[in-house]
């Protein structure tokens, strides 16, 4: 397949190394030429503008740092609109706004050409293995078009929905990334300062009910908690709100600050005052669904 690539820093390069070791006839495009070297001795072509990169490509991939990069890559002077060619569809491999992406989609639509977002998840040393999740919002015939490139650099492409839901995954999954490593810091300092050693703070927590678990595996899987009935296994929300309330008096005894933990105080007392004591823990959940107005039940 003819492929231009735009920006082959730390992501880019090795995504448009597979490419071109596939077989596909790549050209390539930095601000900084001596990046695409070792792409160019692979077999890659330089060009020199956006524009000109896009001529004649069946699909121009974009890696870029900033929303506003890809906005100027894609339709500024020498832009990628300039040279692209009518039924080409342009996949931009960054994390963005979705709004920005159906800003530039609108635009390419009005030229024939199919925009996409296609977010990565792996980092540099998950496309260097092919260990990567590609997240692609846009129509679903271009993703079946471009599907057989991500395959080509990555074991998990995943069809998200129309254009800039692939942006929603990837912010989202950001989201909860960032909010488990601050979660996480918070609660092995409280137990590292209230006299556990580290390690064996956290073989204990691991072994343990929640720590033993992928953190989405009941919801990947299709078993994640939807009735919050009482019942003889299930672990009821007073004796949560209890044993979080014992867990912030040692934060404080110690003082560790908790600002999540207490915020999971805070939501506990709201639960029990609404008269769910009984129920399993898990219905704090509810209070976000409320407030939010969206429920989190399955399709089917």
């Amino acid at each position: 397949m003819k492929v231009g690539f735009i920006g082959v820093g730390k992501m880019g390069n090795p995504f448009a190394k597979h490419l071109t070791e596939a077989g596909n006839d790549v050209n390539v495009h930095d601000i900084n030429e001596d990046a695409a070297a070792s792409l160019i001795e692979s077999g890659a072509a330089w060009t020199g503008t956006p524009s000109r990169t896009a001529q004649g490509r069946d699909v121009v991939f974009t890696s870029l740092p900033m929303p506003k990069d890809v906005q100027a890559v894609c339709l500024g002077p020498d832009g990628i609109i300039e040279g692209i060619p009518k039924g080409s569809i342009v996949a931009d491999l960054s994390t963005n706004a979705p709004s920005a992406v159906r800003e530039i989609h609108a635009v390419f639509a009005q030229r024939g050409v199919e925009f996409m977002d296609v977010a990565l998840s792996g980092g540099p040393r998950g496309v260097a293995n092919k260990d990567l999740c590609m997240m692609a919002g846009g129509s679903k015939d271009a993703y079946d078009r471009i599907k057989p490139l991500l395959e080509q650099v990555g074991d998990k492409p995943v069809y998200c929905g129309p254009i800039g839901n692939g942006a929603v995954c990837k912010l989202t999954h950001n989201l909860f990334a960032y909010m488990l490593q601050w979660s996480i810091g918070e609660v092995l300092t409280m137990g590292v300062k209230a006299g556990v050693d580290l390690e064996t703070l956290v073989e204990a927590v691991s072994k343990s009910g929640m720590g033993k678990r992928p953190p989405f595996e009941g919801w990947a899987n299709g078993t994640a908690l939807m009735n919050f009935d009482p019942d003889p296994f299930g672990f009821a929300l007073e004796l949560a709100r209890k044993d979080v309330g014992l867990a912030t008096d040692m934060a404080r005894e110690h003082g560790v600050p908790l600002e999540f933990g207490s915020i999971v105080e805070q939501k506990l007392m709201e639960a029990m005052n609404r008269g769910w004591g009984k129920k399993k823990a898990g219905v704090i959940r509810l209070l976000q669904e409320e407030r939010s107005r969206q429920d989190l039940k399955y399709k089917s």
